[in-house]
């Protein structure tokens, strides 16, 4: 990767958001100066993601320059293994460089925010036939996870829905999820307003099996 160097101080330029999707096929970018100059874009590339992520980041990031840039936001799946992971590292390195607060945000969070305001469980599919799923309680002042992401058998999962003790609304995520990545910047930017400043360090992608964890 290029190294990507800050120039002008971050007190007179830095004024945008972006995010950066990567935890299902299709590679979803988003900026936003959250004051009416805001754009995003979805790219089905698939197993070309390793690839084309990088020019197309820097293309799409113009007419802005790196030095416009306030703080990161990246998927930390559950999705896909190989491109949540490119996605993570890319976002760490940007993040790092830069000098610039990195925000994970979940990839059921993001669906979850989509949906109306209310109790959101999330399901979504995973290896050998378990289920990824957390439980949400989305609202205007923001969103609350009820019960965490999570990798569970079908079984565990119909069981903890059976005793949830409120009302709630099911979604199945789909397998491409790059429009959620506008939720993604949203979801970063309300932490921003509350002063959070994430190091990159503390970002890690979520596979919900081994080898990682978190």
């Amino acid at each position: 990767m290029a190294n990507y160097s800050r120039t002008t101080p971050l007190s007179i330029q830095s004024t945008y958001g972006i995010a950066i999707h990567t935890s299902s096929p299709d590679l979803g970018l988003a900026i936003d100066d959250f004051a009416g100059d805001d754009r995003h874009r979805v790219w089905q590339l698939g197993r070309d993601l390793s690839t084309h992520l990088h020019p197309l980041l820097s293309d799409f990031l113009q007419p802005q320059s790196w030095a416009d840039l306030a703080f990161i936001a990246v998927a930390t799946g559950p999705g896909g293994f190989t491109g949540t992971r490119i996605g993570v590292v890319t976002a760490r390195t940007l993040a790092q460089q830069l000098q610039i607060p990195l925000f994970g945000v979940s990839s059921l969070a993001a669906i979850a925010h989509s949906a109306r305001e209310g109790t959101i469980a999330v399901q979504m599919p995973a290896q050998r036939g378990e289920l990824y799923a957390a439980i949400y309680q989305n609202s205007s002042v923001g969103l609350t996870a009820l019960f965490a992401d999570a990798v569970l058998t079908y079984e565990a999962w119909q069981q903890i829905l059976a005793t949830w003790n409120t009302p709630y609304q099911l979604i199945n995520a789909e397998a491409e999820q790059g429009e959620r990545v506008t939720t993604m910047l949203k979801l970063a930017h309300q932490q921003w307003e509350k002063g959070h400043r994430p190091d990159w360090s503390e970002v890690l992608p979520f596979y919900g099996q081994h080898p990682v964890q978190r």
